[in-house]
C-alpha cells in the first residue's frame, strides 16, 4: 500500500505515477474520497461514543438521585432512554465506520506503488543502462537450446508433455546436474555476500499473495488450490516477504536467499517462447530478498543489481541492463532493473534476472515494521532463474561438435568437467 500521508500531501504525485504506468488516475481520487469518508466516519463514531459515555454517567447520577427521591424517577427514566438511543446511534456509527474502513482498504489495494525514477511508457520504452560482454559470433550454424539439450540427453519436453501437458519438461542427466550446479553456485555466492539461505514453502495463504501484490494484475498468472484456499507461488519473493509479516524487526538490514520451485500459468502468453524451457509452467529459482531502512532502499537496489551482474559474468554470458519503464512494472515495484542475456538462436536479448525496489509498499500490507523506523522497505532480485539460465548457457557456450563449454565458475559444481558432450 502507498503511504496515505503522501496521498494527502501530494495527490498529484500519485496521479502522475498512475499516468506514467498507463493506469487510471481516477483511482487516486477514489482513494482520496475513501480516505476522507473513513476519517469522517471515525470522527462521527468517536463523537457518538463520547456522547454515550457522558449520557451513561448521567444515568448513573440520575438513578442514584431517584433512589433517594422517588419523585426524580421520571428524570432517571428519561436519562436512561436517551442513553439507549445513543447506544443505538453508536452501533450504527460503528457499522458505518467498519464499512468505510473496508471501502478504504479496497481503494487502497487498487492503487499500485508510486513510481520513482522509472522511464515513462510501456514494455518497449525501457532504457538500456549498459551492456556487459560482446555478442558472440559463431563459425557454424547456431542451434537453439532444445536441439543442443536433446543431443546432450539433457532436456526432454516430449515426455514432459506426455506426463504433465504443454510447457513442462524433464531435465535429465547433464540437464539435472546443470540445474543443481547453478543452484549451488548461486547459493554459495549469496552466502558469501551475507545472505541467509532459505528453502521456502511453495504453497501460501491468500493474505501472503495479496500482501505482496500478486492478486492484482498478476492474478491470472497464479495457480490456486481452491479446496485448500492456498496458492502456488510464482517466486519465493512471496513467502520471503511474508516471513516477517506482523513483526517488528530490531535489526536491519535482513537479507535472505530463497530457493523454491515456482509455478506460473503463463496466461495470455500463447505463442511466446513455447519451444523448449524458456517459458514454462514450473521452474526453479534462487531469489534474493532484503528488508532495509527505507532511507537505504535505493542503495540496496543497486547492491542487488551488482550481485546479479556478477553472477551472469561468472557464467560468462553477454548481457545488458535495462531500466524498466513505468508501464511494465508490477504493482509493488517503484523501480525495476532487468538483466537480459543474449540468446544466439533468436538473435535477441532475453530477461534472465530482475530486481525491484518495492519501498514500503509490501511492508505496509504485511505489517512489517522496523524498530523506530515504521514500515520497512522490501526489495527482491532474481539471482538465478534456472530454466532460462540453462537455455542461455547451452546456446551461448555451444561448440561446433555439439558439445557445450562449461564456464570456469561452474566447473567445481560439475565434478571439474570442462565440457558437456553429446550422448552417443
Amino acid at each position: 500500500m502507498i503511504d496515505l500521508r503522501l496521498l494527502r500531501e501530494d495527490p498529484e504525485a500519485v496521479r502522475a505515477s498512475q499516468r506514467a504506468r498507463g493506469d487510471d488516475p481516477a483511482l487516486v481520487d477514489a482513494l482520496l474520497a475513501a480516505d476522507e469518508a473513513r476519517r469522517a466516519a471515525v470522527t462521527r463514531a468517536d463523537a457518538a461514543r463520547a456522547e454515550l459515555k457522558t449520557a451513561s454517567q448521567a444515568v448513573g447520577r440520575a438513578m442514584g438521585a431517584a433512589r433517594k427521591d422517588p419523585s426524580l424517577q421520571a428524570q432517571a427514566d428519561e436519562a436512561r432512554a436517551r442513553a439507549t438511543g445513543l447506544s443505538e446511534q453508536v452501533a450504527r456509527a460503528e457499522v458505518e465506520q467498519a464499512a468505510a474502513e473496508e471501502a478504504l482498504r479496497r481503494a487502497h489495494l487498487a492503487v499500485p506503488n508510486v513510481v520513482t525514477g522509472a522511464p515513462p511508457g510501456g514494455e518497449q520504452d525501457f532504457v538500456v543502462l549498459e551492456q556487459v560482454g560482446e555478442v558472440p559470433a559463431y563459425g557454424f550454424p547456431v542451434k537453439d537450446h532444445l536441439d543442443v539439450g536433446a543431443r546432450l540427453g539433457a532436456i526432454d519436453t516430449e515426455r514432459g508433455a506426455k506426463v504433465s501437458g504443454s510447457r513442462f519438461a524433464f531435465l535429465v542427466g547433464d540437464g539435472a546436474l546443470l540445474e543443481l550446479a547453478l543452484v549451488n553456485l548461486a547459493m554459495a555466492r549469496a552466502v558469501e555476500a551475507g545472505f541467509t539461505p532459505v528453502i521456502t514453502p511453495t504453497l501460501v495463504k491468500p493474505e501472503s499473495m495479496e500482501g505482496t501484490g500478486f492478486l492484482g494484475a498478476h492474478a491470472e498468472e497464479v495457480y490456486r488450490l481452491e479446496r485448500d484456499d492456498l496458492y502456488l507461488v510464482g517466486t519465493s519473493e512471496v513467502p520471503l516477504a511474508a516471513y516477517h509479516a506482523g513483526e517488528v524487526l530490531d535489526v536491519l538490514p535482513r537479507r535472505y536467499a530463497g530457493f523454491s520451485s515456482c509455478f506460473r500459468r503463463e496466461a495470455g502468453s500463447y505463442g511466446k517462447d513455447t519451444r523448449g524451457i524458456i517459458r514454462v509452467h514450473q521452474f526453479d529459482k534462487v531469489e534474493m530478498f532484503a528488508y532495509v531502512d527505507p532511507a537505504d532502499s535505493v542503495a540496496e537496489h543497486q547492491r542487488l543489481l551488482e550481485h546479479e551482474k556478477a553472477f551472469l559474468q561468472a557464467l560468462e554470458l553477454p548481457f545488458r541492463v535495462i531500466d524498466v519503464a513505468a508501464g511494465d512494472l508490477g504493482s509493488s515495484a517503484a523501480r525495476k532493473y532487468d538483466c537480459e542475456a543474449w540468446l544466439p538462436s533468436q538473435e535477441r536479448w532475453l530477461e534472465l534476472t530482475s530486481t525491484s525496489d518495492c519501498t514500503t509498499f509490501q511492508a505496509r500490507r504485511l505489517g512489517v515494521r522496523g524498530r523506530g523506523t515504521g514500515p520497512v522497505a522490501t526489495l527482491n532480485g532474481t539471482l538465478c532463474a534456472v530454466g532460462r539460465t540453462i537455455a542461455v548457457l547451452l546456446e551461448v557456450h555451444q561448440q561446433a561438435d555439439g558439445s557445450v563449454r562449461v564456464p570456469a565458475a561452474l566447473q567445481p559444481y560439475l565434478g571439474g568437467r570442462t565440457t558437456l558432450v553429446p550422448q552417443p
